[in-house]
């Protein structure tokens, strides 16, 4: 049975296109297949009143209603590939069933194989779904905001930098930030999670969410063909046209076989007669029922319904596979090497600790402190301003004087005060054994410490770190109780290392690793445990993305490392690593139970043909519904 993809996506409900033929249009294959079955039934009926001639017209009627769906992409296929298929198996053994009087059985043949190829096209259409989901909830129109006033335009014509108003209830059109206005937004169909997620000024949004209960002014930040939710859509669909390496041994296979199978074939038409002494019709109708009982459709139809149905599944749980190949390869996977800054750890510094020297006001220092570092862009003083905005209820003081001295710190006065914040070689304050050592025992955990000195007097000292994500710890453990040995690529010193690894419970760790030297780090861990994947999101990811038997990004990640990933985790959720693992062994078992099956009843059924106890009915049936049971069998795939 061909399986190749012809994905035909349905971007509006039937209901919705006013076309009263659309619906049938969508079922023709298997409307065909069942009049196909109540024509035979016709046939037999008139047959058994002795109607021969009109049941013989019924018969052919049901040939062609039934068989003819099948029969054109057989014979399409056939004259553009140059090969023989199932299909033209099929064909022939039902013409063959036909020319030796057999109307009923090839006829039935014809019913049971046009309904399991209509059971075929469902699958491929329901593996389909959530893409299709997808495109119905993008919007087309947006309220466009200009010189005050609100213009409903297309969202192709949305450029970045517009300013779009979007309302409670309504989905959002593109990707953009908040400028104005509080909400919630329910995130659903992007990254899987059911929780609506709160958003206010500068935070991100994206297209196909919707606004729950604020109105907002968004900034758009993205074109409407470049957004999350378009990249979602190409990527499942990429992933749905490629075939897994199981998948093209298959249609391999397939074409071998046939030949084969036809060169017996025409054998068992002669030799019996000969040499066991059948009769010429035992002889051809028993080369009939092996030209259907050989047939592989249940082994061809093995593997492609449940790649779809895995990667539909993973798309609707926020994971996309850009292919079978790379579904294929997780479950084969021995080690996985973790990015540490914004894959493991949230990759912003957040502070930790603040230790004012007791003779101060702590309040007064963190003020003073904030009211310097909003001045600067660097991440740690981003860091202290954000931590003093939560700790303090009082505005910040505007500096007299700042000198921002690069890779040392800063230096400012306020209040006729001079002030240094920065590295312990740049502040110049007299420190006390007791801030030396809490200094130090910091440093040791992992921490980056910043010293905050009053002249020569130290004030304080604030301790940052980039701080490992809430689920890291739980993603790592369940990926060791698959076996997996996990490994962190960093580029930081070993002791901030060693602190990160330990907190992650990662099972080793690689320090002081600068970016051109990952991928030499991640072959040497091919080498080591065979196959290996990378989880990253950064540019200087993207090399080792592409050197590793499976690359995964994170969805907040660069869109270097997003391009050159074979997995997206499109919540940035570690946990979901092992859920796409669990995914490709579930996968890679249900094929392997539909290869040894589909292989056992083709070797019972052409067993019990030569044995001559096997008549043509319980042939058809044997063979047709085993294909339609390992359909089936993947169709288990689209459960969560």
């Amino acid at each position: 049975m061909n399986t190749e993809t012809k994905p035909v996506y349905q971007t509006q409900p039937v209901a919705e296109t006013g076309n009263p033929f659309a619906a049938i249009k969508t079922h023709a294959e298997l409307i065909a297949a069942l009049f196909s079955g109540v024509l035979i039934l016709a046939g037999w009926l008139l047959d058994r009143e002795g109607f021969q001639s009109a049941s013989v017209a019924v018969y052919l009627a049901a040939f062609v209603i039934g068989g003819f769906a099948k029969a054109k992409e057989g014979i399409e296929d056939t004259i553009e590939n140059k090969e023989l298929n199932v299909e033209m198996l099929m064909i022939f053994a039902a013409i063959g069933s036909a020319i030796i009087g057999y109307w009923t059985e090839g006829a039935i043949l014809i019913f049971i194989f046009a309904l399991s190829g209509a059971l075929e096209t469902y699958t491929m259409n329901k593996s389909h779904k959530e893409i299709s989901a997808l495109m119905d909830l993008q919007p087309e129109e947006a309220l466009l905001l200009s010189a005050g006033q609100e213009k409903k335009v297309h969202v192709s014509e949305l450029i970045i930098g517009d300013h779009i108003l979007v309302k409670p209830g309504e989905r959002v059109p593109s990707d953009g930030k908040i400028v104005k206005g509080q909400t919630t937004i329910d995130e659903a169909a992007i990254t899987g999670e059911s929780m609506p997620v709160s958003k206010g000024t500068e935070d991100e949004i994206f297209a196909g969410t919707v606004n729950l209960n604020g109105s907002i002014t968004v900034e758009i930040t993205k074109l409407s063909n470049d957004t999350l939710f378009q990249k979602i859509i190409k990527l499942v669909q990429s992933a749905q046209s490629e075939k897994s390496p199981s998948q093209l041994f298959i249609e391999r296979f397939e074409g071998r076989y046939v030949k084969v199978v036809l060169s017996v074939v025409a054998l068992m038409m002669v030799l019996p007669h000969f040499l066991l002494g059948w009769s010429w019709t035992e002889t051809f109708y028993r080369a009939m029922i092996l030209l259907v009982v050989a047939s592989p459709c249940a082994l061809v139809a093995s593997i492609m319904p449940a790649t779809l149905a895995a990667i539909s599944n993973g798309a609707r749980h926020g994971i996309l596979f850009k292919g079978g190949v790379h579904l294929e390869n997780l479950s084969h996977l021995h080690a996985i090497a973790f990015d540490k800054t914004g894959t493991l750890t949230k990759g912003k510094p957040e502070v930790t600790d603040f230790v004012a020297v007791s003779d101060v006001s702590a309040e007064e220092v963190l003020s003073i402190t904030a009211s310097i570092e909003r001045h600067s862009t660097h991440p740690l003083a981003q860091a202290i301003v954000n931590y003093a905005t939560e700790q303090l209820n009082q505005p910040l003081s505007e500096p007299n004087y700042i000198e921002d001295v690069p890779g040392w710190g800063v230096k400012a006065v306020i209040a006729d005060e001079e002030w240094t914040i920065g590295k312990a070689n740049f502040t110049p304050s007299n420190q006390t054994e007791e801030f030396k050592l809490k200094a130090e025992a910091l440093a040791q955990s992992g921490k980056t410490v910043v010293y905050v000195t009053r002249g020569e007097e130290l004030a304080a000292i604030i301790a940052l770190k980039d701080v490992v994500r809430q689920e890291t710890k739980a993603a790592i453990e369940l990926l060791k109780k698959q076996g997996i040995y996990t490994i962190m690529l960093t580029g930081d010193s070993k002791e901030t290392a060693a602190a990160i690894a330990a907190e992650s419970h990662v099972d080793e760790f690689i320090a002081e690793c600068l970016p051109e030297t990952k991928v030499d780090q991640l072959k040497a861990l091919k080498e080591k445990y065979g196959n290996v994947a990378m989880v990253g999101d950064g540019i200087n990811d993207a090399p080792a993305l592409a050197s590793a038997n499976v690359g995964i990004a994170m969805g907040e990640g660069t869109d270097v490392a997003l391009e050159t990933a074979d997995v997206v985790l499109m919540k940035n959720e570690l946990p979901k690593i092992a859920e796409a693992i669990s995914l490709s062994r579930r996968m890679n078992a249900i094929v392997k139970q539909n290869i040894i099956f589909s292989i056992t009843v083709i070797m019972v059924l052409i067993s019990s043909n030569f044995l001559q106890v096997l008549d043509l009915p319980y042939g058809v049936i044997g063979h047709e519904g085993s294909t339609i049971l390992v359909i089936l069998n993947s169709l288990r795939l689209l459960r969560s």
